[in-house]
């Protein structure tokens, strides 16, 4: 059960991914043509993109942090042994989970306040519907590394 959870998960995050990039490369090359031979475009493309990149940004990190592959500075690993080597990636994924958990709660705080404004991002759409990425790409990065700390391999 947990495995197709996973596996789906990986299969929803890998279509976003593509999905989104491709989008995202459309209208800027769109913007582009019609800019410079048409003198026309998108008026919100440009945010539009932008809001692209952000959703690109958590959506990548949460596949890097599956593999834990995020980026990391491990000059301890290379001079301890293989225990103490096993204890430091333990403690290294509980700080992790630490960290993007706290980034996770105060960026839902964020987009509760732009919920509760009605703050506008572009066109007719919401800010907390292209910020609500923030909260949920950190909050599955902190479980993921939560789960990596109490992992029995």
């Amino acid at each position: 059960m947990i495995d197709r959870l996973v596996s789906g998960l990986r299969t929803v995050e890998n279509g976003l991914l593509v999905v989104l990039l491709s989008t995202m490369i459309l209208i800027a090359a769109y913007q582009v043509v019609a800019r410079n031979f048409f003198d026309t475009g998108i008026f919100w493309g440009d945010s539009l993109v932008r809001v692209l990149v952000l959703w690109l940004t958590f959506i990548g990190a949460t596949i890097a942090s599956r593999n834990d592959e995020h980026i990391r500075i491990d000059l301890l690993t290379r001079f301890i042994g293989p225990l103490s080597e096993k204890i430091l990636v333990r403690l290294r994924s509980l700080f992790t989970a630490f960290i993007a958990g706290v980034f996770s709660w105060y960026s839902l705080q964020f987009v509760l306040l732009d919920y509760q404004d009605g703050i506008i991002a572009f066109a007719a759409v919401p800010a907390w519907a292209c910020e609500v990425i923030m909260p949920l790409g950190a909050g599955l990065i902190s479980l993921r590394y939560l789960l990596r700390t109490f992992a029995t391999s």
